[in-house]
C-alpha cells in the first residue's frame, strides 16, 4: 500500500487562527494583510480572544474585510495562555487544514498559499520570518533572525515557530495539539518536537515569509526572553525521557561569563555590545536558571 502522504493533497477549506490579547491595533494590521493573500482556495480567519480588555469583540463585529476573511470571533477566556486560545480555535474551526499566526505580526501576499503548497507533501510546515520591514534598525541588529532558508534550529531538533506554522488537522489531533501548561513560550518547540517524534513529516518553506515585530522597549524584551528561556528550559526537561539531551554544563558556564563580562551596564565592562543583544541573551539565561531551580534539575 502506498503511504498517503505521498499523494498530493490540498485543503478542502483553510483555518487561519490568530490568538489574540490586548492586540490592537497591529491586529488591524495582520487582518489587512490576510485579506490581501493571493491564495486562490477558501480560507477563514479566526480571531481567538484570551480575554482581552481593549474592545476587541466589538472590532471585530465591524471589521471592514470581514466578508472577504470570513471572519468568525472566538471567545477563548477559559483559561490564560495562547496555546490553549490555538487549541480552543482549532476546536470550533471549519477548516481540514490548521494555521496558525500571532496577532502583532504581517504576513506577506504570497504566505498562504505557499505553506498550502508545502503541505502537499508534509503533515505539518513552517515558515521563516524578518525582521526588517515592522521595526527600527537599532532593534534588528540586536535581535537576529535565522535566514529564510535555514529555519529555526535548536541544540536537538529544529521547529516551526509559532507565529508562522501550520498542520494538517489530522496530524494536529493525532499529537495533541499545543500543550497547554506551557503558557510562558516553548509551546512551539514542544509540539513541533512531538510532531517529529510520532513519525508524521515537517517541512519548512522559505516563501511563506511573515514580517515579525519586536518587542518596542529594553523591559518588554527582557520579559519576552526571560519567558522564552523558561519556556524552552521546561520543554526540555518534558523531552528529556524521550532523547533530548542536556545542554553542557561547559557551554552553559560560559554563557554566563561572557554575559557578566559583556554587560553594558557595567562601568568596568570592556568589551560592550549592544544593550539589545545582551538583553536578549543574558534574559534567556535567567530563564532557563530559574527554570532549572523551579524543577530541581540541569537542562543546561
Amino acid at each position: 500500500m502506498s503511504d498517503p502522504r505521498s499523494v498530493t493533497r490540498r485543503p478542502a477549506l483553510v483555518s487561519v487562527i490568530i490568538p489574540v490579547y490586548n492586540g490592537l491595533p497591529d491586529l488591524a494590521e495582520q487582518l489587512e494583510a490576510l485579506a490581501r493573500q493571493d491564495y486562490v482556495g477558501d480560507y477563514e480567519v479566526l480571531v481567538s480572544d484570551n480575554g482581552s480588555t481593549d474592545g476587541l469583540r466589538e472590532y471585530i463585529a465591524r471589521q471592514p474585510h470581514s466578508e472577504r476573511l470570513r471572519l468568525r470571533y472566538v471567545d477563548s477566556s477559559a483559561k490564560r495562555g495562547a496555546p490553549f486560545a490555538r487549541n480552543h480555535a482549532a476546536a470550533v474551526a471549519s477548516g481540514d487544514f490548521l494555521v496558525f499566526v500571532d496577532q502583532d505580526d504581517r504576513v506577506y501576499p504570497h504566505w498562504l498559499g505557499a505553506l498550502v503548497s508545502a503541505a502537499s507533501g508534509a503533515d505539518a510546515v513552517g515558515g521563516p520570518i524578518e525582521s526588517e520591514t515592522l521595526n527600527d534598525r537599532g532593534s534588528v541588529t540586536w535581535r537576529p533572525v535565522p535566514t529564510v532558508e535555514e529555519g529555526f534550529p535548536t541544540h536537538w531538533m529544529p521547529f516551526a515557530n509559532g507565529n508562522n506554522t501550520s498542520y494538517w488537522r489530522t496530524a494536529f489531533e493525532a499529537i495533541g495539539g499545543y500543550d497547554e501548561d506551557l503558557i510562558n513560550g516553548g509551546d512551539d518547540v514542544d509540539i513541533s518536537w512531538r510532531l517529529q517524534q510520532s513519525g508524521l513529516t515537517f517541512a519548512h518553506t522559505p516563501d511563506a515569509l511573515v514580517a515579525y515585530r519586536l518587542r518596542r522597549d529594553f523591559r518588554g524584551a527582557w520579559r519576552q526572553c526571560v519567558d522564552y528561556g523558561y519556556g524552552y528550559a521546561q520543554v526540555c526537561i518534558k523531552h528529556r525521557s524521550l532523547g533530548c539531551p542536556r545542554i553542557p554544563t561547559r557551554a552553559m558556564l560560559i554563557s554566563l561569563v561572557v554575559a557578566t563580562l559583556c554587560n553594558p551596564w557595567n562601568p568596568f565592562t570592556r568589551r560592550r555590545v549592544p544593550r539589545g543583544l545582551w538583553i536578549m541573551h543574558a534574559a534567556g539565561l535567567v530563564g532557563r536558571l530559574k527554570a532549572n531551580l523551579r524543577y530541581r534539575t540541569y537542562t543546561g
